[in-house]
């Protein structure tokens, strides 16, 4: 695929996908992260003598122009952050757009409205799609993918846009989105450690299967590491676990050994009645876990146990936490996790919101070697899938 690094945008109209899809707090942007890393790209295309027209989609509008979803208070935040006027355009295609697009100067900046008040963004048919891209296209020199969060989703701005456009690139974020997970999954530096957490196997059955025999171990948290647990033949009490899935925890357990990637499973854990819990009843509990009491966080016999597997490692990938760490009384165990990660020196890539969330409330994030902006897209890479949107960078380079 062609990168926006060996591309002159002198004088070129640029349309830029980018994921601004951030909470609000009614007319105001409550986290800018997902903003912030698209800077890099936007104002190399100013400073270059580029106009910019940036494109997204904010919430699930549903194919209808709804206020709510405006992208009014994103254009007003970001304008801020580049300390240049933002306008935004009453649509994200026809006439008016185009006028709009055609009187842009260079070094100036045109945002569109919500892509999703168009169906058309999001259909199943992709000639349908395609009609969409070719008017999103109108007028415009370049098209510039810098949106890894949605680059799993078929969409017309994602995977038919390139296709539609004169050139397509890769923006600088989805240029590092790209060399980080690539690089980690392809030709990682050894010890190669996966970290996988959160609630269910069933949302990480491809990604557990997947990185058996490239990783050299595995570490497995949060109520994941339940259903494991009662595999082994061990009585959770009232912790939530997927029965339906124990058979394939079994196999993946039987698989890893196979393959000879390492399983650690915690040690302990935090217990208490509900995850509405003020405090743990119990702070670190080997063994079965008593009726009527839930774990909800790994103990810290389990975050000694993993700091003792990371280190040394050469790159470490981590996503998903120990716990249920939106509750500060068992959050414990995924900072001491993301502490540990840090502290082993590795490569340390992290991905998803929640586990984004954890890095950040542990004041960690610039220790971190890498953070990816996609959640889902990050998931399906590490899952082996071929992401949509590069897929169309490359066929769009050929």
């Amino acid at each position: 695929m062609l990168y926006l690094k060996d591309i002159d945008v002198s004088g070129k109209k640029v349309l830029i996908r980018v994921d601004y899809n951030v909470p609000l707090d009614g007319t105001r942007v409550t986290d800018d992260t997902r903003i912030r890393e698209s800077l890099p790209t936007l104002r190399h295309i100013l400073e270059k003598g580029g106009a910019a027209v940036i494109c997204c989609h904010l919430g699930q509008p549903k194919g209808e122009a709804k206020p709510e979803f405006s992208l009014a208070p994103v254009a007003a935040h970001l304008a801020g952050l580049l300390g240049l006027s933002v306008p935004l355009a009453a649509d994200c295609i026809g006439a008016d757009v185009q006028a709009k697009i055609a009187a842009l100067g260079s070094g100036e900046v045109l945002m569109l409205e919500n892509l999703r008040f168009h169906k058309a963004e999001t259909s199943k048919d992709p000639a349908e799609r395609m009609a969409f891209a070719k008017q999103l296209m109108a007028g415009l020199d370049l098209y510039v993918s810098d949106a890894f969060g949605v680059s799993h989703r078929p969409n017309a701005s994602v995977t038919e846009a390139p296709l539609a456009a004169p050139k397509a690139c890769a923006g600088f974020l989805m240029q590092k989105e790209w060399e980080y997970l690539s690089g980690a999954l392809k030709s990682p530096k050894r010890p190669f450690v996966a970290v996988s957490g959160g609630s269910k196997v069933s949302s990480k059955l491809a990604l557990l299967k997947n990185l058996l025999g490239k990783v050299d171990h595995l570490i497995i948290g949060g109520a994941m590491a339940n259903t494991f647990r009662l595999a082994q033949g061990i009585d959770m009490g009232d912790s939530l676990v997927e029965r339906d899935l124990l058979d394939e925890a079994r196999s993946i357990l039987e698989a890893a050994a196979d393959k000879r990637t390492h399983i650690h499973l915690p040690v302990d854990f935090v217990l208490a009645a509900s995850f509405k819990a003020d405090k743990a009843e119990v702070a670190s509990h080997t063994g079965e876990v008593p009726a009527g009491l839930m774990a909800l966080d790994i103990g810290p016999k389990s975050v000694v146990a993993f700091a003792h597997v990371l280190k040394g490692a050469g790159t470490v990938v981590w996503n998903g936490p120990m716990g249920a760490f939106e509750n500060p009384a068992f959050a414990d165990g995924s900072i001491g996790l993301a502490k540990a990660i840090v502290a082993c020196g590795a490569l340390s890539i992290v991905g998803g919101g929640d586990t984004d969330a954890v890095v950040h409330a542990a004041h960690l994030g610039d220790k971190f070697s890498f953070i990816s902006t996609g959640g889902g897209s990050f998931l399906e890479f590490l899952e082996g899938k071929e992401l949509p949107g590069f897929k169309a960078l490359e066929d769009a380079s050929k």
